[in-house]
């Protein structure tokens, strides 16, 4: 798995270049892809996965149980973005990548071979805790990573349309988690004793096959030309090596890694928010349809899916920094107002209102992968990505669901999760003013 090339990159023809792109496209997607349908599945599946292992009479506090062990297992992520980012780094983009994505659908897969609390009870809890932190761990240089490849191999005028494969690939694993969710709920019922006992186990033991052809496509692809290149001029003494690039992103990129900070931090706290919390929301705090709700979220995720590829090529045409921008300036706008009409129970209105917080989301997420990307220089471009970036999902996102349900719960006022995102675009509006463009630079010249 060495990440020196046999030929030379440079000098490939334009038809190898553009299948070399392609596979490195689709490997970034796959990767993504079973990290969020995991995800996903452990949401939609929330009051199911409470069933079997949080039994209560409280069907919110069970519930609530369900994602405080999801948003524990975020705690490991900052600690899985530092390994990560130091062997993408050190090691290439295509190591920690290949090793990554067994470690992670590895131990998704092994949740779906848990038994539930009535068989070995808090023991089920326990283990369940502890896979999702194996799989949070290993997930956390899945995003950073396969963006950082994929842009570190895109034309630097078209990279914001490539790097939006990444969240692209989220995106339909949450629509193909939607799906399933949906299928079951309106043919065995969200209560049935399929669905409790094997349906919800079967999403997760889809990944262990997925993470090993995505595996075998990244163990063939050559580390990125950027990289070699950056690899080469250490070898030659023309560049020192970063012997801890952690430490030195620390040291001397903190600015970069402040203001990558805060626009990670809306996104997390956005994406969670939006396409994993409100689907729970509608049901257990309105009291919505759950078949209603699922149906809603997979028809946004679809217009999602389009709104990503449209951000990322408007992003190389108009900027990152506009874009982000934004979207900050729409979720302080329309977050309120949207939650005072999703209490209308009206499905033509919360329809509505997730289409256009999707389009929101997507000028922010669309963009993100790419500004990230270059917002940091190719010796700590894995490391800086993935610890901003895993740090805010960390504090903002997979708590999200968990800090909405305390919030109405403390304050009694079911709209107090738009407040709690609105606060946050503000900050993350601050952070976009303060930095700087760089659409269409090349890489090794940030």
């Amino acid at each position: 798995m060495s990440s020196t090339p046999s030929p030379d990159l440079v000098e490939i023809s334009d038809h190898e270049k553009h299948k070399t792109l392609k596979r490195v496209a689709v490997s970034s997607f796959l990767g993504n892809f079973i990290e969020w349908f995991d995800y996903a599945s452990y949401s939609y599946l929330a009051t199911v996965i409470a069933v079997v292992f949080f039994p209560s009479e409280d069907k919110t506090v069970a519930t609530m149980s369900a994602f405080a062990v999801f948003a524990l297992a975020f705690l490991v992520r900052p600690i899985g973005a530092v390994f990560w980012g130091n062997m993408g780094d050190k090691k290439g983009r295509k190591w920690a990548l290949s090793t990554s994505i067994l470690l992670m659908s590895g131990a998704t897969f092994l949740i779906g071979c848990l038994p539930g609390y009535s068989t070995l009870g808090v023991g089920a809890v326990i283990l369940l805790l502890l896979l999702r932190m194996v799989q949070s761990f290993s997930a956390s240089g899945e995003y950073a990573g396969a963006a950082t490849f994929l842009a570190e191999y895109a034309p630097k005028d078209h990279r914001g349309f490539y790097c939006s494969f990444v969240p692209a690939s989220t995106a339909c694993g949450l629509l193909i988690g939607s799906l399933f969710v949906t299928f079951m709920f309106n043919v065995w019922g969200s209560d049935s004793s399929f669905v409790t006992d094997w349906g919800w186990r079967i999403p997760f033991l889809f990944a262990l096959p997925l993470g090993y052809i995505t595996h075998y496509i990244r163990n063939h692809l050559e580390d990125s030309p950027v990289y070699v290149k950056m690899r080469e001029a250490i070898e030659k003494g023309n560049r020192e090596t970063e012997a801890t690039p952690v430490r030195s992103l620390l040291k001397n990129y903190r600015r970069q890694t402040i203001l990558a900070f805060g626009a990670c931090m809306l996104n997390a706290v956005g994406f969670y928010t939006v396409l994993t919390y409100l689907p729970n929301y509608l049901e257990v705090t309105i009291g919505y349809d759950a078949a209603s709700a699922s149906v809603i979220t997979t028809i946004a995720l679809v217009a999602y899916i389009g709104f990503i590829f449209l951000s990322g090529l408007i992003s190389d045409r108009v900027g990152r920094k506009k874009m982000l921008i934004g979207a900050c300036l729409g979720f302080v706008i329309f977050t309120v107002p949207a939650f005072h009409l999703l209490a209308t129970k009206d499905f033509t209105t919360i329809l509505f209102v997730e289409l256009v917080m999707c389009l929101i989301l997507t000028v922010n997420d669309g963009t993100l992968s790419s500004y990230l990307t270059e917002t940091f220089p190719t010796k700590i471009r894995y490391s800086g990505f993935a610890f901003s970036f895993n740090l805010a999902n960390a504090l903002f996102g997979g708590s999200a669901s968990y800090i909405s349900f305390q919030l109405i719960n403390m304050t009694g006022d079911n709209f107090a999760p738009g407040y709690y995102m609105v606060a946050l675009a503000l900050i993350a509006l601050v952070a976009m003013f303060l930095s700087h463009e760089q659409t269409g630079k090349d890489l090794s010249e940030v």
